[in-house]
């Protein structure tokens, strides 16, 4: 198949894509808020322990994740396939970002794991997958 040519896309892919532009842009905003010492202190405790004293190497992670996978999210919406390796730097960040989680031992409930740790990866995950579906499918194109 030429890579200039993109079949039609599925409604589906519009949902799905925007979808995770939404994960990722609330992510962004999450980074942005928690560099203001001021609007962590709203945070949960254990939230605050994994954000104060966060060493640079986890910061780093955790933006690559976030605007990694927005990045990503907009080519995957322009229909590049370089998405594809923007979605992967994202869950390098991610677990990045989760090492230095699960490095502070710190007792959570359910729902901080479930959305601290598991909903990132699985959706860093996904978007991987789901960029490697489409662009067989052909509705991507290299250009």
């Amino acid at each position: 198949m030429n890579d200039n040519v993109v079949n039609k896309v599925h409604w589906s892919f519009w949902l799905i894509s925007i979808f995770i532009l939404i994960w990722n842009i609330l992510g962004c905003i999450n980074f942005f808020v928690q560099m203001n010492p001021d609007m962590v202190t709203s945070y949960r405790d254990s939230e605050q322990a994994i954000i104060q004293d966060r060493p640079l190497w986890a910061t780093v992670g955790f933006a690559i994740a976030v605007f990694g996978g927005a990045l990503g999210c907009i080519l995957l919406l322009l229909k590049k396939t370089t998405a594809f390796y923007l979605f992967i730097a994202s869950l390098v960040g991610v677990g990045i970002a989760t090492v230095h989680t699960l490095i502070l031992n710190i007792n959570f409930g359910m729902g901080e794991i479930i959305g601290i740790i598991i909903m990132p990866t699985v959706v860093a995950v996904f978007s991987i997958w789901y960029s490697q579906y489409v662009k067989g499918k052909g509705w991507l194109s290299a250009t």
